[in-house]
């Protein structure tokens, strides 16, 4: 064994730095929580349902369709009742509703209450008739239960997560991390979560790696609480929840020892792969032939009933988009023409899906020699080259509505990355890290980057950071979403 590697033994003495101090273990306040929130999930889908009943049979709904509850009142919906709990938290479970940073986050809270809801009601309804429930149950019910359980659920949740997000309960709920050694990629993402308050993880102090010493001249605010070899005494004091590796330098002796101290003092062991630069919310551990193999695979559009569900809301959209539009275009076509005789639409060559070459339709918003000299650029804050109404309809993406036929036609989505342009970016993939991973899937009319401000003239790594996001994390209600703050949110005025 190596001088650098981890004694297995606990030394004499305590190591010369500050513990943290010893609270209740997280996973006793996050088991207790999960309890209390079950309990309190099940009674919200109960008073859901029985805001429903109340509704169809005990207002004026009771004389709309047939209805037959032969004389039992709401006690012949008690299966009923029963099952639609059941189902829900059920569902729930499925989705990992319980999570420990589902607790934190009202938003992924909303996102998987309104998924559930969706397909509860569904199976909700078929499971009823596939039971055979007398009294046969009301479909308005059903459709009113749907409405109740987005309303009911999402207020109760409301309520547990202002109480859980208090700081007080909040850091009592979070692990508790001790982290070995440091690495760009572990100092960008505890940049980004060390004052998040929906944050996983609670560092209480870092550990130097075997025979070395954490950059403490950048990095001032960190709090370096022992040696490698004073590990085994700081899990014994149970400080921590999870011991989490951002860097060994590849001493692969010493992270299997590592690994098994941790099962010894049943405290969890994490591995930050640093190998991997990009969609880690992708990777994937799976088994061939008995050897681990890590990977990035299985992100939400490799699905192809996804890939489905995505082109389907597509094509629904671009064509009522296009129907709604016909007369904006018409009228703000007219405004060009008047203002700059010439094409009231722009035809650009962009990259799309797989780097592929496609012409993106816009309304006309520069004069007709913006790009005289064939010097392509972005376009800035008072860009000389807009016309007058071309600052109004980008300020309001006004010239983005005939993107709807490049959707139909299957060159763009509704959401997804912007296109560029091949001749601005065809260094870029060499210069900025990820670039090109935005090209795996469409480009879209609007997009994560572009609700946060990120358009135009802006940094375009923190740009590709949010397609990044997006690819990771996509859903259908998470495109409907982007459409919806797509409307609220105006673009700068060139």
């Amino acid at each position: 064994m190596s001088q650098s590697s981890i004694a297995m033994s606990h030394p004499r003495t305590a190591p010369d730095y500050i513990l943290p101090q010893q609270v209740e273990p997280s996973k006793t306040v996050y088991n207790k929580l999960v309890a209390f929130a079950f309990i309190g999930d099940a009674l919200a889908a109960w008073a859901a349902l029985a805001l429903a009943y109340w509704v169809r049979f005990e207002t004026g709904l009771a004389r709309v369709g047939v209805v037959d509850l032969q004389s039992q009142g709401i006690a012949g919906y008690f299966g009923h009742f029963v099952v639609g709990v059941a189902l829900m938290v059920l569902l729930l479970t499925n989705f990992r509703f319980y999570d420990r940073r589902n607790f934190l986050s009202f938003h992924r809270t909303l996102r998987i209450i309104g998924q559930t809801a969706v397909l509860w009601t569904m199976a909700f309804l078929t499971l009823t008739v596939i039971l055979s429930f007398e009294p046969e149950m009301s479909r308005i019910f059903c459709g009113l239960s749907f409405l109740a359980m987005i309303t009911v659920m999402p207020m109760w949740r409301w309520l547990l997560w202002k109480a859980v997000s208090r700081p007080r309960i909040a850091s009592r709920l979070r692990q508790r991390a001790i982290v070995i050694g440091w690495s760009e990629e572990f100092e960008k993402a505890y940049r980004l979560f060390r004052d998040s308050p929906d944050r996983p993880f609670e560092v209480c102090g870092f550990i130097t790696p075997p025979g070395e010493a954490l950059p403490l001249e950048r990095h001032a605010d960190l709090r370096v609480i022992g040696r490698y070899e004073d590990l085994p005494l700081l899990l014994h004091l149970q400080i921590c929840d999870v011991v989490l590796v951002a860097n060994m330098n590849n001493h692969t002796n010493e992270l299997i020892q590592l690994a098994a101290l941790c099962e010894k003092e049943m405290v969890e062991f994490k591995l930050v792969p640093t190998w991997f630069r990009v969609l880690l919310s992708g990777l994937n551990l799976e088994s061939v032939s008995g050897m681990p193999v890590l990977g990035i695979s299985k992100l939400p559009l490799h699905s192809a009933v996804n890939q489905y569900l995505k082109r389907a809301l597509d094509v629904v959209g671009a064509v009522v988009g296009l129907l709604l539009a016909a007369p904006v275009i018409a009228a703000f076509g007219t405004l060009i023409y008047l203002e700059s005789p010439g094409p009231i639409f722009y035809r650009q060559r962009r990259l799309g899906l797989g780097g592929k070459l496609f012409d993106m339709i816009k309304l006309r918003s520069m004069k007709l020699d913006a790009e005289k000299g064939g010097s392509p650029g972005w376009t800035v804050k008072d860009d000389p080259r807009c016309l007058r109404v071309g600052k109004f309809m980008r300020r309001w993406n006004i010239d983005e509505i005939p993107q709807f036929w490049n959707v139909l036609k299957g060159d763009m989505s509704l959401v997804g990355p912007r296109p560029e342009r091949p001749e601005l970016i065809q260094n870029f993939k060499e210069v900025i890290p990820h670039y090109n991973a935005r090209h795996h899937i469409k480009p879209g009319i609007t997009g994560w980057a572009q609700v946060n401000g990120l358009r135009g003239d802006t940094d375009l790594t923190e740009r590709i950071r949010h397609d990044l996001h997006y690819i990771e994390n996509w859903n259908l209600f998470l495109d409907i979403q982007i459409m919806v703050l797509t409307f609220f949110k105006r673009e700068n005025a060139c």
